[in-house]
């Protein structure tokens, strides 16, 4: 009787990671309490300077000390912040089976962002514009594994009082992922909210339900907060929205040299943006943040994948869970080339973010430069590490069927395992398709050109670009969106706050 075939091809779905690890620790419990009283020490004694006037009300009206523009919090309104902040929330996307539950144990990886320029092998580096814009969007949207949008390539060529409406237009017509808006004063915001809601037909209830967009709130280190950054928290707040606090601490320039000093700054400033959200709105969605790595002491330029961003990275987990918030960390790469370097001090990095359980990894794919460059190259290159991440996500099989029984009494010793019928089961889906890696031996690699995995990635992203569609519902969105962007060009646009 013929052995019924089992089909086991294998699934390629990433959109819905949980992690697999447990927390890596990097202090005992009772040093990450002492770095948080700290933290709270710093608040109430040295105070940070917030730069907003509307801001400083707020927390004055909630018992904070103000004086001129330094703003001393209390331990108490912290407290109270922490007890209204949410704990998880809802990811929303044009196309609901994108949504995300953002909370604890949940992994979101995203783009390199905010990156000036772009780089290929086709066409060298060069200033973003809104073509590499599109094409970096059409990217994110290719590959599942990324799961909510940057501003991988922010177009240089559209003037910044209209660059907003460029870019909330392009998320929407090129993907249906969760999307960001950038804070950069309350006229940017309001427009941005409300392309989001006439693009995507969103009713109030709607837009109530979710975070439809995400904003990333970076303090000036040390113990400053800009105009731009808390107008952000605010709006954010006050509309529902999605703000991440994130920081950017790093040891030696911005922050003290150790790295539980300048977690210690980090843990205060975060927890400032984490209170305003709160005083504004209590309930509103807040991620804590961390981005905290060292420099070069010897030419101040900022590093990457180092030993200290990891250890930055388990300790801002520890912290995060301290306070019961999901928690945003980041990859990069200081590499000016898709080459080892860059290759090494991004998989370090997102393993220092997988082992300390951040809930949204920012940077994960392209980021070059320390984020002066995206590289097209370099995403797909780090689109393999990712998918190999998401396998480690995925459950694996120690069943019956598994421990392969059949199998060892079929094969005779010194024989192999190609032909046996437990793997003729199962060999279409047995082991993960590598996207880029060639597992040719050196003959075959040669003959078909000896090309490195950059050369190769060349023709991956070649190839999406060529052949991508737009996503259900774009059409319509952008029927939509231009008669608002038609007015509010015609209107002046809405300048950056400075």
């Amino acid at each position: 009787m013929a052995r019924k075939r089992i089909r086991t091809l294998r699934a390629t779905d990433y959109t819905h990671l949980a992690n697999p690890f447990a927390p890596q620790p990097l202090w005992p419990e009772e040093r990450v309490a002492r770095l948080h009283e700290a933290a709270l020490e710093v608040l109430r004694d040295l105070g940070l300077r917030i730069l907003l006037p509307e801001a400083r009300e707020i927390l004055a009206a909630a018992g904070a000390r103000v004086q001129e523009d330094m703003v001393f919090i209390g331990l108490e309104i912290v407290a109270e912040a922490l007890r209204t902040a949410p704990r998880s929330w809802r990811l929303m996307a044009a196309n609901p089976a994108r949504a995300r539950d953002y909370a604890p144990g949940q992994v979101l990886f995203g783009p390199g962002s905010g990156c000036p320029n772009v780089t290929d092998r086709r066409r060298g580096r060069r200033p973003g514009s809104l073509e590499a814009f599109h094409e970096t969007l059409i990217l994110q949207q290719h590959f599942d594994v990324i799961h909510f949008l940057g501003s991988a390539a922010e177009p240089q060529d559209i003037p910044p009082h209209l660059r907003h409406y460029a870019m909330t237009r392009g998320q929407m017509v090129h993907s249906d992922k969760p999307m960001f808006v950038f804070s950069r004063g309350r006229g940017q915001v309001e427009d941005c909210f409300e392309m989001i809601r006439t693009g995507l037909d969103l009713s109030e209830d709607d837009w109530r339900a979710g975070s439809w967009c995400y904003t990333v709130i970076n303090s000036n280190s040390p113990r400053m907060l800009d105009k731009p950054m808390a107008q952000g928290v605010i709006d954010f707040a006050r509309a529902g929205q999605m703000a991440v606090i994130t920081p950017f601490c790093l040891a030696g320039a911005m922050a003290p040299v150790t790295v539980a000093g300048a977690l210690v700054l980090q843990h205060a400033e975060a927890l400032a943006g984490i209170v305003l959200s709160q005083m504004a709105k209590p309930g509103a969605p807040v991620s804590y943040g961390g981005f905290s790595s060292n420099v070069d002491l010897k030419s101040g330029a900022p590093a990457f994948g180092t030993p200290e961003h990891l250890k930055m990275q388990l300790g801002s987990g520890q912290l995060a869970r301290h306070i019961g918030l999901p928690w945003r960390s980041a990859s990069g790469s200081a590499s000016n080339t898709a080459d080892m370097q860059g290759a090494q001090e991004t998989d370090h990095a997102l393993w220092g973010a997988m082992l300390a359980q951040a809930t949204m990894v920012l940077h994960a794919a392209g980021w070059l430069e320390g984020g002066l460059t995206f590289g097209y190259e370099k995403f797909v290159n780090d689109i393999e590490t990712l998918q190999v991440l998401a396998e480690m996500c995925r459950p694996t099989g120690a069943e019956e069927p598994d421990l392969a029984l059949e199998a060892l009494a079929e094969v005779a010793p010194g024989g192999h395992f190609f032909a046996a019928a437990h793997t003729m089961e199962r060999y279409e889906g047995a082991f993960y398709a590598p996207l880029l890696a060639d597992l040719t031996n050196h003959g075959t690699w040669e003959a078909a050109g000896a090309q490195g995995s950059d050369q190769r990635a060349t023709a991956v992203w070649q190839h999406i670009l060529a052949e991508a569609q737009p996503p259900a519902g774009a059409a319509e969105a952008e029927e939509r969106l231009a008669p608002l962007i038609a007015r509010r060009t015609a209107e002046g646009g809405a300048p950056p706050l400075d």
